[in-house]
């Protein structure tokens, strides 16, 4: 393997993938199993270029303030709780149906993040938790989000993606998040999830430093560029991007499955 070209590869995957807020874990594991590394050291050294462009990213997004700290604790408190019940009860159902379950709801929900986004009607009710973020206001419909993100968490602890495909639709087409802050928040999920995930893999001893460390700076860099151009471009061209690469992620996915 050209480390060099592959390090190109990571950097591109990393800046495209800060740009829409998920991470990108799936696409780093398939290039990496493209190369011909092997599944258990792919993923683990996956997870860790995940957690450093995660990282890099959050800390940037942090400090430009397009971070929603409150957001991140409430979506990411039911997140843990809903994939780890996904982890656990993923023998029950078939994977590949779920697989493709997932697929289509990607799909769905990136035609979704191309239409335009009616603002969101602040009310007092008490199942609804109004937040700031800036000059921004957006209101929290639990009835709404409770079980989106219980039943989305579920089937991502499922299929073992981090989530992040899911996380930006959320917080802009049912919470009215502006695009922007949903990446920067969705990042910080990315991040905290990707660690542990990192953690769990990293104890079967399928980790080579020496591969690891090269790649993981390529996408520290990669997502340092990632963020800068999130803040320049425009929130509908950032749309058109996550759509653009939900879908290829769905037509991977599907591809996951039947090859």
């Amino acid at each position: 393997m050209n480390i060099i070209l592959f390090c190109i590869i990571i950097f591109a995957i990393a800046a495209t993938m800060t740009m829409t807020g998920r991470g990108g874990g799936n696409f780093y594991v398939l290039a990496l199993a493209l190369a011909g590394i092997g599944m258990h050291e792919a993923a683990t050294t996956g997870q860790f270029i995940l957690v450093v462009s995660s990282l890099t990213a959050t800390l940037f997004f942090a400090k430009k303030r397009v971070t929603d700290w409150k957001l991140i604790l409430i979506i990411g408190s039911m997140t843990i709780i809903s994939a780890f019940s996904g982890g656990f009860f993923s023998d029950v159902f078939q994977g590949k149906a779920l697989k493709i379950i997932f697929a289509v709801f990607i799909t769905i929900a990136s035609f979704l993040m191309l239409k335009p986004v009616k603002e969101k009607k602040k009310l007092g009710n008490w199942h609804q938790i109004n937040l700031h973020s800036g000059e921004h206001v957006y209101p929290l419909n639990l009835f709404v989000i409770v079980p989106v993100v219980l039943v989305t968490g579920f089937i991502s602890g499922m299929v073992g993606i981090s989530g992040g495909s899911f996380l930006v639709p959320l917080m802009v087409l049912f919470i009215g998040v502006p695009m922007h802050i949903a990446v920067g928040t969705s990042t910080a999920l990315v991040m905290f999830t990707a660690s542990a995930g990192f953690l769990g893999h990293l104890s079967t001893g399928h980790f080579d430093m020496a591969l690891a460390l090269p790649l993981a700076l390529s996408g520290a860099i990669g997502a340092f560029a990632g963020t800068k151009l999130t803040i320049r471009f425009n929130p509908k061209k950032l749309k058109i991007i996550f759509a653009t690469t939900s879908f290829i992620a769905a037509i991977i996915m599907v591809f996951k499955v039947f090859y």
